[in-house]
């Protein structure tokens, strides 16, 4: 029978568990000996067994005076994990747009638009944050004098994104320069619109 999931023996009986394919158990005992009618029984239930539901850590990060905190809870909704923003939407040459957990964010153009080497600390709460490397411009250089240093990346705004679960804004700064999420240009970079 190719639904058999386990038939174990112990001294003189028998169980038999069936695990079907819709989520049903079904289980047969006997004891008794030789298998004579009389020194038998036989009896059978179904149950339903709960469904497996993927569960995967979810984060919320709070900002304020200056500090941020981060709580972390299991299960993200129905298994299913979001995405950053939508792909294409800041154009072909845009990288890390609509996948899961990004190792690179560009914005296609300009190096401050480009954070390499992201490793996500949380993913699949309201807010999602982890660190990597960008180019970081102090005030009064140009592009070309900046260096490339660790900076924090958040993504947040969790909700639907052209139909699917997605964080719609993100932003990366550098703390050790004394920025807060408020310091990329002033706004947060749109993920599901794009410019």
């Amino acid at each position: 029978m190719s639904g058999c999931g386990l038939r174990r023996r112990r001294a003189g009986s028998a169980v038999l568990v069936l695990v079907l394919g819709s989520g049903l158990v079904a289980a047969s005992c006997s004891s008794g000996g030789g298998g004579s009618a009389s020194g038998s029984s036989t009896s059978t239930s179904t149950t339903h067994a709960p469904p497996r539901v993927p569960t995967s850590a979810a984060s919320t990060t709070t900002w304020g005076a200056g500090a941020s905190s981060t709580t972390t809870t299991a299960g993200a909704a129905g298994g299913v994990e979001p995405t950053l923003g939508v792909s294409g939407a800041f154009g072909p040459s845009a990288v890390g747009f609509g996948a899961v957990r990004p190792t690179e964010i560009s914005l296609g153009g300009d190096p401050t638009g480009i954070l390499t080497g992201i490793t996500w600390q949380s993913w699949g709460g309201a807010n999602a944050s982890g660190a990597g490397t960008g180019t970081y411009v102090a005030p009064g250089q140009s592009v070309a004098e900046g260096t490339q240093e660790t900076a924090t990346v958040v993504a947040y705004g969790l909700g639907m994104c052209r139909g699917s679960l997605a964080y719609q804004q993100v932003v990366w700064y550098f703390p050790q320069h004394g920025q807060t999420p408020a310091d990329n240009g002033g706004s947060p970079i749109q993920a599901c619109t794009g410019p």
